[in-house]
């Protein structure tokens, strides 16, 4: 029955997974143009490859999601939950913007999105794969410094305009490298972000859901210093002029449509091998998912009735019950389709081309297996190790005393993260502490790590010897000494430590400094080890890789990266999907949906306004009729397309669409044939969680806010006239 099944899934992915599968580099779009117009896309292949050009130049990165620019005063438009840092930097007890939402009317009531916060525009990526991988030596350790050090250079050299971010990228495993250039804003600020129960109606219950009713926007401005360049946060900076923003097209999109999505997504492992999802759904992702389980129920405990507390920890709790869903989802995918036993018969088909095409490379297989199997066995030996050190206060102390660790070496010597290049970002995470930190909250995390960590055999002397240190007391009293005792929790003392020396941090008696100093040797031996293995996998992989490409150009399947927080572009159709035997899901939903769901209780508690404007049917010139045309590739396989539709006569809410995402993706601007927006992803279907391993066309959906929906809010219920004004409507 197994086999039968895996042969299956083996005939769709031949069948149907070239049409819509593949996070493309924009410069492959010339490749892929006859299917984009096969699509509906008309917008030209070669306008989508040019970075300075419409729309490309107009799309951002967040650093952790994507946004857009909007309008010719900086306007940029992302997810609700994108700007969810931003949203609790202002928040405090008498001005709840994460409940009650957020609008600037002015650009002089805008505020501060928080010191970490950042707009990446990038404006150039090259090859430099030549650069970094020629002339390599061939032990491990040195070759992993030395490519390493080829990117630094280039990087440096890149980075001669302070204003500037640069990074080289590794695209398939290491067999080639881009040097990515990005114009850096620093002055992000807050304009409109709805309540809670607009931007995430639903909560954890709906998320991966679908229907889905959640209006995940909030608008950000970037600002520049008078002279039009980056800037840090200043009071009379203005508002940056980007070089083009995305028009609106407020009449969206239809069931059928092509679209596309552009944005960063984070990281997919669709060329892994077979023994790694193993490992992941046996081991990994349930150990996490208890991980995460355990932090939430204890932030949930503590912060219960405690609104200070709820607001400092939010993000944290979003993110975390993000990662705790679509590890469930992952999960649940692997129970519902054998995708181990697709990938083994997908090696063993390759396996087979390659005792033909390229013989050499079964021994850089079997070489890549090996190396996984000892990557796998150190993984779950440093799991706890690794864990017990995720105190906040421990975490920072580190960091100080790598800090000062490497500022002894000269600036090209040091390690990424350490750089002049990083003092600014390294300065604002310390800062940003402040608003996210709580010494009991700290505390009682990091007791449930100590307490794994002690429960388990693979222990660590330096940990441990902290552990014995008064052991007639119980250790939380141990722990409640040590918060007690550090001047870390200080805003300034984190500052003032930037500038000491290696000696200091030796001599500290600060508790938390003197447990990073101790334990660094440890740390740094297993650093030195995870080095020494990339070194080896930079040999194996790019060997497996380039022979992977050609078998996959041979059978025509789509060959494109994994995805690596560059900038992709995905194209589809809007289109719903069968998830389930005689459960077929359409791909809109509407206002009414949001009046169905609503209880008033928390996730399902929308706000009265917005109830209001729904109940008097206020929906205004946002209002459509037809979203669904009588032939559509997809639905008329499911129900009859010979029957009149009923009309819609609302406002969409969410719509679906076939285009490829994962993480990253969050904020990303959905664009029409003619690259104008028509909506924000920012979710995908439960049933399409496994995408990051294997792409199954047929239920692969991404979930996006109709920006019908987001226009109907600005005008019929939070009055942001001020905002539309900016915007280039196509109607």
């Amino acid at each position: 029955m197994r086999k039968a099944l895996c042969f299956a899934s083996l005939l769709l992915v031949a069948t149907s997974a070239h049409a819509n599968e593949g996070q493309w580099q924009p410069h492959q779009m010339p490749e892929i143009a006859d299917q984009l117009k096969q699509s509906g896309i008309r917008i030209a292949a070669n306008d989508l490859a040019d970075l300075s050009q419409y729309p490309m130049n107009a799309v951002v990165g967040l650093g952790y999601c994507t946004a857009s620019f909007v309008s010719p005063k900086g306007l940029v438009v992302t997810n609700h939950h994108c700007a969810y840092r931003a949203i609790q930097y202002n928040s405090r007890q008498q001005h709840n913007y994460i409940q009650d939402g957020f609008l600037a009317n002015t650009l002089a009531d805008e505020v501060h999105a928080g010191p970490s916060e950042r707009l990446y525009i990038t404006e150039s990526v090259t090859d430099v794969s030549k650069q970094v991988t020629e002339n390599l030596p061939s032990e491990p350790l040195k070759r992993y410094y030395a490519i390493q050090d080829n990117r630094k250079a280039l990087i440096k050299e890149c980075e001669s305009d302070e204003n500037y971010r640069c990074a080289v990228s590794s695209f398939h495993s290491g067999l080639e490298y881009y040097l990515i250039k990005q114009l850096i804003i620093r002055d992000v600020r807050l304009v409109y972000a709805p309540p809670m129960g607009v931007g995430a109606f639903g909560g954890d219950i709906d998320n991966y859901e679908y229907p889905r009713h959640a209006g995940d926007f909030t608008f950000l401005r970037a600002y520049v210093g008078k002279d039009g360049k980056p800037a840090a946060y200043a009071e009379d900076n203005v508002p940056y002029t980007p070089k083009s923003f995305l028009k609106i097209n407020a009449k969206g999109v239809k069931a059928g449509d092509g679209v596309l999505v552009a944005g960063y997504p984070g990281a997919t492992q669709r060329y892994r091998r077979a023994s790694e999802l193993k490992f992941a759904k046996e081991w990994l992702y349930p150990q996490q998912a208890n991980h995460y389980q355990k932090q939430l129920d204890i932030i949930d405990r503590m912060s219960f009735d405690n609104e200070a507390l709820a607001i400092k920890y939010a993000g944290q709790v979003a993110s975390t019950a993000n990662r705790m869903k679509k590890l469930n989802g992952l999960m649940d995918g692997f129970k519902a389709t054998d995708i181990v036993g697709i990938k083994e018969q997908q090696q063993q088909a390759f396996s087979d081309w390659a005792k033909t095409n390229a013989p050499a490379v079964l021994d850089d297989v079997a070489q890549l297996e090996k190396l996984l199997a000892d990557k796998r066995e150190r993984q779950q030996t440093n799991l706890f190790f690794d864990n017990a050190q995720n105190s906040a206060m421990l975490k920072t102390a580190a960091n100080l005393y790598r800090w000062a660790i490497e500022q002894q070496k000269p600036d090209a010597e040091r390690e990424p993260g350490f750089q002049q290049r990083d003092e600014k970002m390294f300065v604002a995470r310390l800062k940003r502490l402040d608003t996210s930190y709580d010494a009991s909250m700290d505390k009682a995390l990091w007791l449930m790590e100590l307490e794994a960590y002690q429960n388990q055999p693979h222990r660590v002397a330096e940990l441990d010897a902290m552990l014995a240190e008064g052991d007639d007391k119980p250790l939380e009293e141990r722990l409640q000494a040590m918060y007690t005792l550090t001047r870390l929790s200080d805003s300034n003392t984190r500052l003032d430590w930037m500038n000491k020396p290696v000696q200091a941090f030796q001599q500290s008696a600060d508790p938390f400094i003197r447990l990073a100093v101790a334990l660094y040797p440890v740390t740094n031996e297993q650093e030195k080890r995870e080095k020494t293995v990339w070194g080896e996998l930079s040999k194996a992989r790019p060997a497996y890789m380039q022979a992977i490409i050609a078998f996959n150009k041979e059978n025509n399947k789509p060959v494109y990266p994994d995805a690596n927080r560059t900038l992709r572009i995905s194209y589809g159709t809007v289109d719903g999907y069968m998830s389930a035997d005689a459960l077929y899901k359409q791909p809109f939903t509407k206002l009414e949906g949001i009046l169905a769901k609503n209880t008033d209780v928390e996730p399902f508690n929308a706000p009265k306004k917005l109830l209001d404007a729904i109940k008097a049917k206020d929906y205004g010139e946002h209002m459509v009729s037809e979203l669904y045309p009588q032939k559509q590739s997809f639905l008329c396989r499911f129900i009859s397309c010979d029957s009149q539709q009923p009309p819609f006569n609302s406002v969409p809410v969410n719509f679906l669409s076939s285009v490829d995402t994962t993480g990253g993706n969050s904020g990303s601007p959905i664009l029409n044939g003619d690259g104008e927006l028509v909506g924000l992803n920012f979710d995908s279907t439960y049933e399409a969680i496994t995408k990051d391993w294997y792409f199954n066309e047929e239920i692969t959906r991404a979930i996006h806010v109709d920006i019908r929906y987001v226009l109907w809010m600005m005008d019929k219920v939070d009055n942001a006239q001020n905002l539309i004004d900016e915007l280039e409507l196509v109607k």
